[in-house]
């Protein structure tokens, strides 16, 4: 985002701020999701320390959608024809990036809002997000607020058999947001009231239920693939495991795991099995290979789908004026579809000899993983999680005493509670309580000058 002098809102003195006002989906693909982010125009005084959006007019384009919108604070008390000149320059500057032919009549008649939340409410009605379902988010929002601020906990049981009906998929996504950030967070007592609440939100509520019987089938599918794995997973034994899931959770769990192994030669053993079966353990043979094409096809073109997104978000950034800023924006996209397809491209462009094109692909590689690289806390306890023994981890704790500060220490204990609430690997989250105690340990001792 360009640098631009303005005054602060408050005290009134020139500060610099990042200002964006043309979010235009056709020249920048993460376009949008800055925009719903709401992370844009924020800034904050050096002088007065005043922090918050600044109002400045904006216009927003998807030419995917015929979606041309504009927005002028109505607090910045510009005269009409300013304001068109102001719309009208950004406007020319989205027509003179479209070529001829994707030139079409919504982009003579803009439109208009009064505020910033009903452009964005129009951008979201656009993805089929309507008004009605951002109001019933809020409504969970609100119970979520309400529920942790409730001490009592037969207090809490009434509204949560008052309010069942909002506790669904969304509430728990929800939910799991918050309790990320707060478990991250290391603030033990939040991390405490939120474990507690989640529990009996999986006791109380059906979906809660649901959702924790889920949670157990993929938890045992991953176990039993994990074993079968020990010695060599084949297919006839792929195949096993499949023929003998419980329940079509656990089933679909597996398939997504072991995809690339369920292929032709699979199908054809699946095949031989159907005609040396008879009668009924025939006729379920042959409805779980159905079952099985139509799942293999669900997660092909789920795949698929993130591909096509991945090549679209890196051509977006090869198209960006700013590559850095443009990584840096998509990095929350950026994930192993990104990056096979950032390989793939950079191979190819090396193999067609376009010089260019493979130098700036591999521009965009490196600043992934620059800032894919952890922080030194991350990086020193992955170091004490290599050693085998309490003597060789403070030894390494004891060479690195001046990493041992409040923020590691709050790393490690945020790490090792997230890591128990996901009931992730026991041996790992009780390795990482211990280092946490032998951390603190040293710490007092060198505060206490030992």
């Amino acid at each position: 985002m360009p640098k631009t002098t303005i005054n602060c809102p408050n005290c009134h003195q020139p500060i610099v701020a990042d200002i964006k006002q043309l979010f235009d989906v056709n020249v920048e693909p993460t376009a949008k999701q800055q925009l719903l982010s709401g992370a844009f125009n924020v800034t904050q005084c050096p002088n007065c320390g005043y922090q918050g959006m600044i109002a400045t007019p904006i216009v927003y384009h998807d030419p995917e959608k015929e979606l041309l919108l504009s927005y002028v604070p109505s607090e910045l008390g510009l005269p009409h024809d300013e304001q068109e000149r102001i719309i009208g320059s950004m406007i020319k500057n989205v027509v003179n990036n479209l070529p001829q032919e994707k030139r079409k009549g919504y982009l003579f008649s803009p439109n208009t809002h009064l505020t910033i939340q009903g452009l964005v409410e129009r951008v979201l009605e656009a993805e089929g997000i309507t008004r009605e379902m951002i109001e019933d988010q809020q409504r969970r929002l609100n119970l979520l607020q309400r529920l942790l601020s409730t001490q009592d906990k037969q207090s809490r049981k009434e509204i949560i058999d008052q309010e069942s009906d909002l506790i669904d998929a969304d509430f728990f996504q929800i939910f799991s947001r918050f309790m990320q950030g707060v478990v991250v967070s290391g603030e033990e007592t939040e991390v405490k009231r939120f474990e507690d609440l989640q529990n009996e939100l999986l006791e109380l509520t059906e979906y809660g239920r649901k959702f924790k019987v889920q949670a157990e089938e993929i938890k045992s599918a991953v176990q039993s693939l994990q074993e079968a794995g020990k010695t060599g997973l084949t297919r006839e034994k792929l195949l096993k495991l499949i023929i003998e899931a419980p329940n079509e959770t656990h089933l679909g769990a597996i398939v997504s795991l072991a995809r690339p192994a369920i292929d032709y030669s699979f199908f054809q053993l699946l095949s031989e099995r159907i005609d040396r079966a008879r009668d009924q353990g025939r006729q379920r043979l042959v409805n779980l290979r159905e079952q099985l094409l139509d799942l293999t096809k669900q997660i092909d073109e789920q795949i698929e789908t993130r591909v096509v997104a991945s090549r679209q978000i890196l051509e977006g950034i090869l198209q960006a004026k700013d590559t850095r800023e443009a990584v840096l924006q998509s990095l929350p996209s950026i994930d192993e579809f990104f990056l096979q397809s950032l390989h793939t491209e950079i191979e190819a462009a090396r193999k067609a000899g376009d010089i260019e094109r493979s130098s700036k692909l591999q521009d965009i590689l490196n600043l992934i993983q620059q800032a894919s690289t952890p922080p030194p806390e991350i990086a020193l306890i992955e170091k004490l999680l290599e050693s085998d023994s309490e003597e060789e981890q403070r030894s390494i704790l004891e060479a690195h005493n001046q990493e041992i500060t409040p923020d590691f220490l709050q790393t490690l204990s945020g790490l090792a509670t997230e890591v128990q609430q996901s009931g992730g690997d026991s041996e790992l989250s009780e390795r990482l309580q211990s280092l946490h105690r032998l951390a603190m340990r040293i710490s007092m001792k060198i505060d206490l000058g030992g």
